[in-house]
């Protein structure tokens, strides 16, 4: 059962993955008329919402974009932050999202923030109780499923509050892209709309694989108590 879970797991993301990169080749041929890179429509984003405290920066990474609330920082991969396509500026776009969820104290921002480091240490742990189980035992395998299938639960519910924040961020982006004139209604928005909904379904991917790992530990644990 944990192999066909695990495997399943590996297919839904890479799947995902796989779907992502193919809408995001068709988005990133499809030029705003603006003529906007994803650095500059991250600009005008967030200077029409009077954030002043947020640096835009360029990362060599391929798609690692991601805002950094911490630091306020949001970091562009080089072939959004240079790019002029709706894919470039709808992934500039939901960053930016990112940023005014963080201005207005968005609820499920706030919460995913506060459980990054527990989640973090969830992610560690869920090893070190396998090695101490199965190598070292020093700790019953009673034990280490109850510890492994909390470390789950945290992973599954920050996987959980992660889809309303990033769902959130994508339908801003939508709307401010053509408040502000980045890019028209037709196939521009189209493209972004596309890549944004793509870039979703990896978010999704996510929770279901962690959902499934923490009910097969629970399964564990409810077979242990009836026998």
């Amino acid at each position: 059962m944990w192999l066909i879970i695990f495997v399943f797991t590996m297919l839904l993301s890479f799947g995902a993955m796989a779907y992502l990169k193919s809408v995001f080749a068709r988005a990133s041929l499809v030029p705003v008329a603006s003529g906007l890179t994803g650095a500059q429509a991250a600009a005008r984003i967030l200077q029409s919402a009077g954030i002043t405290d947020v640096e835009i920066v360029e990362d060599e990474s391929f798609l690692g974009d991601h805002y950094d609330p911490l630091s306020k920082r949001l970091v562009l991969s080089r072939e959004n932050y240079e790019g002029n396509s709706a894919a470039n500026v709808g992934v500039a776009a939901h960053e930016c999202g990112h940023a005014l969820q963080h201005q207005q104290h968005y609820a499920p921002l706030q919460i995913r923030m506060g459980s990054v480091y527990a989640t973090n240490f969830a992610s560690n742990a869920i090893l070190y109780v396998m090695m101490a189980s199965m190598f070292f035992h020093l700790l019953s395998p009673y034990i280490a499923i109850w510890i492994i299938a909390l470390c789950f639960g945290v992973i599954m519910l920050f996987n959980l509050i992660t889809l309303p924040v990033e769902f959130d961020a994508s339908a801003r982006a939508k709307v401010v892209l053509q408040q502000l004139g980045i890019v028209r209604p037709g196939p521009e928005a189209d493209a972004v709309s596309s890549a944004l909904n793509a870039a979703g379904l990896t978010y999704v991917a996510a929770f279901i694989g962690s959902l499934l790992q923490f009910l097969y530990y629970v399964m564990l644990l409810t077979g242990r108590s009836r026998n």
